[in-house]
């Protein structure tokens, strides 16, 4: 089956990214149509192929090399194994960027320096090249220098504060959520800089880091201090500024109540039995509901224990009254509405007897959709493939081979 170009049709990057910020940037700019080849050490990879368990099962139904970890930032890309550290694995990687439009890597700050693959060594000669780094603490200041990682950023970025039970220890969630934010932001500024290349023709360096990503995304709580100048509380499962809106526990299970306005709250007290609520001057306005939250939860947290889950839900939004489940992983992939959104994507794997499944793309467009071409792809999977496709023939990749380049 033929697949209809994507919005990125034509965008070659070369991925010398790792891990997970750097790869979910180039398998959404992938899932866009760019065509996305990964540079990997020849022998190694990708760290996260290890990652597991849980691995993807072979044909045998034994572990195979790929962790999930790794399949779930991977697609769309065409794995090439080149030992960059050596002279002409260097010579390769700038052969194949004279037609790549974009490099994306996540050394540590200066690390390419020593292979000349740098910014300030390949601007020059590359002038239209957008590149793009990805680091911990960015390319200058106190802690350039200092490797990243998305749990150092959740804590020095302020989100660990914010986030677990009010007398509780810190706690990181459950994502690296500063890795795959700092992906978004880098592929954001990809597409800027594309624009920009395509109108001057002059390319440029975005410079990325993890823990500037996890201080824009504070957004409305880092805003609350700027403006306030008190730093946030921990709320625990509460929202800063609007009251109810956190998880209940029902007679059988928990529930997301998320009243957003006064009229949804008057139409929870009706639904709760309690409409003199409504009219009471410590809750009929959001800012008294913030001000007395203690007094109010703890009502509210009485009255749910006395129906279930499915009764509060069907009441709830019979009367307009925002509120939702909270389900497991696998209550989500059974879900009517994510089902229907088709948010599960079937692919073929060379490893795998049957297709594998992984979390679709959720960008809709209705011209051009992401499409799934490439699954993840295995260390050096497509190495002759490309080579071939940039030029090398038969006897220039058994050389490459005899000198473990490739």
């Amino acid at each position: 089956m033929t697949l209809p170009p994507g919005s990125l049709s034509g965008i070659r990057i070369l991925d010398l990214s790792r891990v997970l910020a750097g790869p979910s940037c180039t398998q959404l700019l992938g899932d866009l149509g760019a065509d996305v080849i990964k540079v990997e050490r020849p022998g190694a990879g990708d760290d996260t192929r290890k990652w597991g368990p849980p691995y993807l099962k072979d044909a045998k139904g034994q572990d195979s090399t790929e962790s999930a970890y790794y399949l779930s930032a991977n697609r769309n890309k065409r794995s090439l194994a080149v030992d960059v550290a050596k002279p002409e694995g260097q010579a390769l990687v700038k052969r194949l960027l004279k037609e790549c439009d974009v490099l994306v890597e996540n050394f540590k700050a200066g690390d390419l320096a020593r292979y000349g693959l740098d910014w300030t060594s390949l601007k020059g000669e590359f002038p239209g090249l957008v590149y793009c780094s990805i680091t911990g603490f960015g390319q200058d200041g106190p802690y350039a220098q200092r490797p990243g990682y998305d749990y150092l950023a959740q804590g020095m970025g302020g989100i660990m504060s914010l986030t677990g039970e009010i007398d509780g220890q810190p706690m990181k969630t459950a994502v690296a959520i500063s890795d795959l934010m700092a992906g978004m932001y880098a592929a954001v500024a990809i597409l800027a800089a594309l624009r920009h290349r395509d109108r001057t023709g002059q390319g440029q360096q975005l410079d990325i880091s993890l823990l500037d990503c996890q201080v824009a995304w504070l957004s409305y709580q880092a805003q609350n201090y700027l403006t306030s100048g008190s730093p946030p509380p921990r709320l625990g499962n509460g929202h800063p500024t609007i009251v109810p809106y956190q998880v209940f526990k029902a007679s059988d299970g928990h529930l997301i109540l998320a009243v957003g306005n006064d009229a949804q709250f008057a139409k929870f007290c009706q639904v709760a039995g309690k409409a003199e609520w409504s009219q009471d001057a410590r809750f009929a306005a959001n800012k008294a509901r913030v001000e007395n939250r203690d007094v109010l939860v703890a009502l509210i947290e009485k009255i749910m224990a006395e129906r279930t889950q499915a009764e509060w839900l069907e009441a709830l939004e019979q009367a307009g009254v925002p509120a939702g489940p909270v389900n497991r992983i696998d209550q989500v992939f059974k879900d009517a509405q994510v089902q229907h959104r088709q948010m599960v994507c079937e692919m073929e794997h060379s490893l795998a007897p049957e297709t594998i499944a992984l979390v679709a793309n959720p960008i809709k467009m209705s011209a051009t959709a992401p499409s799934y071409r490439h699954a993840p792809p295995t260390l050096g999977q497509h190495t002759q493939e490309l080579l071939r496709e940039f030029g090398l023939n038969d006897s220039d990749i058994r050389n490459l081979q005899d000198k473990k380049i490739v």
